[in-house]
This record gives C-alpha cells, sequence and structure tokens, in this order.
C-alpha cells in the first residue's frame, strides 16, 4: 500500500491528508503542537465560558470549497451558521454599507448610482462564480475551463485598487469596496490590489460569510474526524526538523512556509527551489485583541450590530494611508482593523451576556513594540465607531506578531495569511513553476498556504497538493 507523511495539521495539511486517504493512500500526520489545526484552534482566551477563534474566524472560502463541499464534513460535526449581515463597514458619523449574500439587496442599501455600479461590477461573476471557482482555487499558471468567463472577473482587478474605487462615488461604497482590498495586507497604489478583494466579495453574494458552529476548531474537528474513519492517524507532539528524520514514505506533504519547508529539507532541496523559498517575501503582520464584552459593541452605525464582520478603517483613502504605512515598517496611527461578532451567529460562544470580540489589526511585518501601545490603538479604532466600546470590556488577551509566530511557526513575523500578495507572488507563489506543489525532491510537496491558491481556510492548498502526489504515483 502507498503511504504518506504529513507534517503539519493546520486545515491545509488535513485536507491533503484526507484527499490521499480517500484514494486508499496509508496517512499518518505529524504535528508538532499538543493540539491539531494550525490557526484553526479555538479556545476560551478570556473568561470561561466565552469562546474564542484564535487566528482564523470567518469563512466565507470555507463555504464555497470545492473540496470541502466534496466532503460530508457536516456528519462529521461541521455546521456552518449565517449571521443577519455578512460585513458592514461604518463611516464616521454613523453612516456605513452592508454587504449582504443578496447582490441586490447590498445594491439597494447603497447610494445612487453606486448601487447600480455594484451589480454590473459583480453580478456577472456572481452569475458564474460556481464555474468560476476550480480556475480561481487553482494555480494560476494552468488553462483554464473557462477562460472567457475568467477574464471578465479578473480584468477590473488588475489595475491598483485606488483607481478601482474611483468606480463609486460614495464614501460608503468605496468604503465597503476598500474594506475588502484589506484583505490582501498590500497597499493600494499597486497592481492587482483590486483582484483579491473583488474575489471575497464575488465569494460573499455567493456563499455569504458563514462561522463554524463551535468554534474554527470544529473545521479541524470534522476533518481530523473524517481521515480517521478513512484509516489515517494523526500523532502530536512530535517537531520535524528534517526529512531525515521521518520514516520511510512514498508521500510527505509539508503543511509549512517556504522558508521552514528550506529548513527541514535541508541538503536535499535543489539550489533552483531553495532560492525560490528563501526569496519568497512575507507579508505584514497581524495584531490581535480578543474582548470580552457585556452587553455587545454599540456601533453607531446600526446595521454593524447585526454583521458577523466589521470593518474598520474609515474611508478608501484612510485605508490605502495605514497600508502604505505598514508597507513601509511604520505602524499606523489608525490602522485597518478587522472585527468579528461571530457570536451573533452561534450564539452558544457567549456565556450569558459577555461575548467574545475578535479584532485585528495590521500592523508592519515583524513588528516588536509596544503590545499596550497596539491593543490601544485597536480600542481607540473600535471606540471611534461605537463610541462606549470601552465601558463593555470585560476582560483582553493580546497576540503580537512574534506571539503568532510562537503560535505557529508558519506565521513568520506574524504574517498570518502566508506570504506577501504582490503580483508575482498572486501569479507564482512559492515559486515560477508549473506545478508548485512539488519541491523537486521526489515525492515530498509543500502544501501549505503558501501555495495556490493561497490563504483561507479552504483546503484546496492542501487538495491540489494531493492531487499532484497522486497523479506522479
Amino acid at each position: 500500500m502507498t503511504n504518506a507523511i504529513v507534517v503539519g495539521s493546520g486545515p491545509n495539511g488535513l485536507s491533503a491528508a484526507v484527499a490521499l486517504a480517500r484514494e486508499g493512500v496509508s496517512v499518518t500526520v505529524l504535528e508538532a503542537r499538543d493540539r491539531i489545526g494550525g490557526g484553526t484552534r479555538s479556545g476560551e482566551l478570556t473568561v470561561p465560558g466565552v469562546l474564542h477563534d484564535e487566528c482564523s474566524g470567518i469563512h466565507p472560502a470555507g463555504a464555497a470549497s470545492p473540496f470541502f463541499n466534496s466532503l460530508d464534513l457536516e456528519s462529521h460535526g461541521l455546521r456552518w451558521r449565517w449571521p443577519e449581515i455578512d460585513c458592514t463597514h461604518p463611516q464616521d458619523g454613523g453612516t456605513g454599507a452592508s454587504l449582504h449574500r443578496s447582490i441586490s439587496r447590498t445594491a439597494e442599501e447603497l447610494p445612487a448610482p453606486d448601487g447600480a455600479r455594484w451589480k454590473r461590477l459583480f453580478g456577472p461573476t456572481v452569475a458564474g462564480f460556481d464555474e468560476l471557482l476550480p480556475s480561481i482555487m487553482a494555480p494560476v499558471l494552468q488553462v483554464p475551463k473557462h477562460p472567457l468567463r475568467l477574464a471578465r472577473f479578473g480584468a477590473p482587478g488588475l489595475p491598483p485598487a485606488t483607481l478601482s474605487g474611483r468606480l463609486f462615488r460614495s464614501p460608503e461604497a468605496r468604503g465597503l469596496f476598500a474594506g475588502n482590498v484589506a484583505h490582501a495586507f498590500y497597499p493600494f497604489n499597486r497592481p492587482l490590489t483590486a483582484s483579491l478583494g473583488m474575489g471575497i466579495i464575488a465569494m460573499g453574494h455567493s456563499f455569504g460569510w458563514p462561522v463554524a458552529e463551535g468554534g474554527s476548531q470544529a473545521i479541524t474537528s470534522a476533518l481530523a474526524s473524517l481521515l480517521r474513519s478513512l484509516g489515517g492517524t494523526i500523532t502530536t507532539g512530535v517537531e520535524v526538523t528534517s526529512l531525515a528524520s521521518l520514516p520511510p514514505a512514498d508521500i510527505v506533504m509539508l503543511d509549512l512556509a517556504p522558508r521552514v519547508a528550506a529548513s527541514v529539507c535541508g541538503d536535499r532541496l535543489p539550489a533552483r527551489v531553495r532560492r525560490g523559498y528563501l526569496r519568497y517575501k512575507q507579508g505584514p503582520a497581524a495584531f490581535k485583541v480578543d474582548y470580552a464584552v457585556r452587553g455587545g459593541v454599540p456601533w453607531s452605525y446600526e446595521p454593524s450590530r447585526h454583521a458577523g464582520t466589521v470593518h474598520l478603517g474609515g474611508t478608501l483613502a484612510q485605508i490605502a494611508s495605514a497600508e502604505a504605512e505598514c508597507a513601509r515598517g511604520v505602524l499606523p496611527s489608525s490602522p485597518f482593523v478587522l472585527v468579528g461578532q461571530q457570536y451573533l451567529a452561534d450564539p452558544a460562544r457567549s456565556a450569558g451576556d459577555v461575548h467574545p470580540l475578535y479584532a485585528y489589526a495590521h500592523v508592519p511585518h515583524g513588528w516588536s513594540g509596544s503590545e499596550s501601545e497596539a491593543t490601544e490603538l485597536v480600542t481607540r479604532q473600535i471606540e471611534r465607531f461605537a463610541p462606549g466600546f470601552r465601558d463593555t470590556i470585560v476582560a483582553s488577551v493580546s497576540t503580537s506578531p512574534s506571539s503568532f509566530e510562537s503560535y505557529n511557526a508558519n506565521y513568520i513575523g506574524g504574517d498570518i495569511v502566508g506570504g506577501l500578495n504582490n503580483p508575482l507572488q498572486l501569479v507564482a507563489r512559492p515559486r515560477l513553476s508549473l506545478n508548485p506543489y512539488s519541491t523537486g525532491i521526489k515525492g515530498v510537496y509543500l502544501c501549505s498556504q503558501s501555495a495556490p491558491p493561497g490563504a483561507g481556510v479552504h483546503g484546496m492548498c492542501g487538495y491540489n497538493a494531493a492531487q499532484a502526489a497522486l497523479s506522479s504515483l
């Protein structure tokens, strides 16, 4: 029987393991930590009974994932839960805009003429999004199944977001657009910066922005349960520092950042691949604050009180300025902040009227300044759009870039999205190759989020890498 070892139990490692196991491969997963899941873990971080997502928290890509949707994860305990409103973007003064799964409702609530423009921009993509997904979630350097539809989707994302954002006139519509673009962790004045944000918006209109019932850990638990039902095994507390330490295997899957993979592969890695892995650029970092709040957040923009995700940063110009500062290594005085209110869709995460609130700011790569200063910046940004927020805080816990790297060695310098989303790495990650999953070592493959299609809890990096491995047998 063909056997495989998977190093790392993040969602991509577990997805690679499941994809191999369901083809009859004997699979063993090795995890360095005492808990599986990588960035898809949950825990009581602040007060007893209040459940927080430790890294990933909102899952439009999980609901959209062709691989996840090919599995019966519901029978292994995974339940998606949707908030009343998927995402909002408040502005100063109590105005704002809301992203609904319904593109028509989203457009109707935007000021004229931006509603009609929103529908024209995203309507055709949403109409055929199911057909586009396999191409979007595959390596760029492959022949797409629907080239014309993919071109129609991709063309508006080619210019810098500062230019694409001018398609809209109102600060509300521009802000809603900018908050989604900010997920790229990349300056808005560079080419292709609009592409990831537009993909996230289209995904939201097609599948919504759900959370996992019981926390993001439920995704990990479902994948692990399915793997075990297929005969796979998982061992924790095993740190793999070199390929030489592994038992013989036909396939080795590395759910590792390229730099970490280069260290593990050592001298066996071909020189050209090593150069590519060591040149791979990391992106800006996240600084996360988990709050326990009593009674919820008193948002001035009332729809935010019903939204699973709230983007904070103000206007397109203000967010663009903050992202540019991050890229220059400067801590913004008013950073972009993503707030997750997962408890609105999954009330069991709360303890009475004390709720978990998830928030992270974009900060420079490897930022090592005062944690109290950064915590205050996040709190102040929430207070800006929700006066009185401070009075609701029962407890809080902060996670700095260095703490993220200690939590998960793949989060180098606090980069939680697996690499800089510059044009080159959007097209050729982790290196220029027709088979980006191959390490150049026979039977050894990279399956982390640094491989195509990139960040997000969708398992497609692991699935794609497993297909590459199976095709080589």
